[in-house]
């Protein structure tokens, strides 16, 4: 601990004693540049100049927070607040019409399009936190009675011994790690986005809650296919529906974007009828992950493809000298073809 500065007792200063001049002593010095450079202070304060106050003592030891340095949290939290200063994020519904628009040409002229979305905020992630990133944009969505950081997330994770450096190779830890810290609940669906499980995802989504999503990561944030060498996580938020036929009641068409549809908020409507597995582009998931502030729609097909392949660890992380939480039988034991259901907790 550094110790208190101590600055030297102020020099007395002696009394001012007016002799007769000593004809013999020459006449003093005219005054240096320097000198003139600066105007003269006025009598009072050449007399007497107080010297500045000392600098204040550092608190005490027990008045010292000592915070852990979580990876990448300070960088997180840095570009979240220049976020907040630059404007709102984009919401669901604004960021789907932005990419409706720019990407006309990826969505099937003949459905009509039904949008569910719910609103997620934004973090970047730095390191390998993305798991634990998108659990805490969903847990915004989840009721909980009180926020929970993402410090607080990645603490717990550490404690429980289901994270290292961030990472989270293991559904099954996410969910309890969800379970214990959003105090909500977490399904762990096996098999796959597609088959039997399909429907329950969809509707799930329809209802506004969230979904975690362990994929492999492209260039473009997007899904890919590379054995899990990329894998990422998502949270997805939504869903886009393409339909034959609108249901009625319940809808309203976009006032911007003709065959696009929005439930009405607060009037009860009727789910459509979900497009066949075997029907390509007629679904897309709307996801966020911790590498963009915005939304991303994935079709649904190419999201079930790449979280069925997830089964070597990175060579790249196996060489960069960190230390990662794999479970017993690998990335694919603890991730392939599984993701995680989150709803709030019911009541009793």
């Amino acid at each position: 601990m550094t110790s208190p500065c101590s600055f030297p007792p102020k020099p007395t200063i002696p009394p001012i004693i007016h002799e007769p001049q000593d004809p013999n002593i020459p006449p003093p010095l005219p005054p240096s540049p320097l000198d003139l450079a600066l105007p003269p202070l006025p009598c009072s304060l050449q007399a007497s100049v107080p010297p500045p106050p000392p600098p204040p003592l550092p608190p005490p030891p027990s008045a010292v927070e000592v915070v852990p340095h979580v990876y990448g949290l300070e960088k997180s939290q840095l570009l979240k607040e220049a976020l907040e200063k630059a404007g709102p994020v984009p919401k669901g519904r604004e960021d789907v019409k932005r990419l409706l628009k720019l990407h006309k040409d990826r969505f099937r002229s003949d459905l009509q399009w039904i949008l569910f979305c719910a609103d997620l905020p934004s973090l970047i992630q730095e390191g390998p936190q993305c798991g634990l990133v998108a659990l805490w944009m969903a847990g915004t969505l989840l009721s909980t009675p009180d926020s929970v950081s993402l410090q607080r997330l990645v603490q717990v994770a550490m404690e429980r011994g289901y994270t290292v450096q961030g990472e989270m190779f293991s559904v099954a830890d996410m969910a309890k790690l969800a379970q214990e810290t959003l105090d909500c609940e977490a399904e762990l669906l096996c098999g796959g986005l597609g088959g039997p499980n399909r429907g329950r995802v969809l509707q799930h989504l329809i209802t506004g809650h969230p979904l975690l999503i362990p994929y492999d990561e492209d260039f473009n944030h997007e899904p890919c296919q590379k054995k899990g060498h990329k894998a990422h996580w998502a949270v997805t938020a939504g869903v886009l529906i393409g339909v034959q036929t609108v249901p009625i009641p319940g809808y309203m068409e976009d006032s911007e974007l003709p065959g696009l549809f929005h439930p009405v908020p607060g009037v009860p409507n009727q789910p459509p009828s979900f497009p066949e597995e075997s029907s390509p582009g007629a679904i897309f998931l709307l996801s966020k992950q911790g590498k963009s502030w915005h939304y991303q729609l994935w079709d649904y097909n190419q999201v079930r493809d790449s979280n069925l392949q997830l089964t070597d660890f990175s060579p790249a992380r196996a060489a960069d000298g960190r230390v990662y939480v794999v479970p017993a039988g690998g990335v694919q034991a603890g991730l392939c073809g599984q993701v995680l259901l989150l709803r709030p907790r019911e009541s009793h």
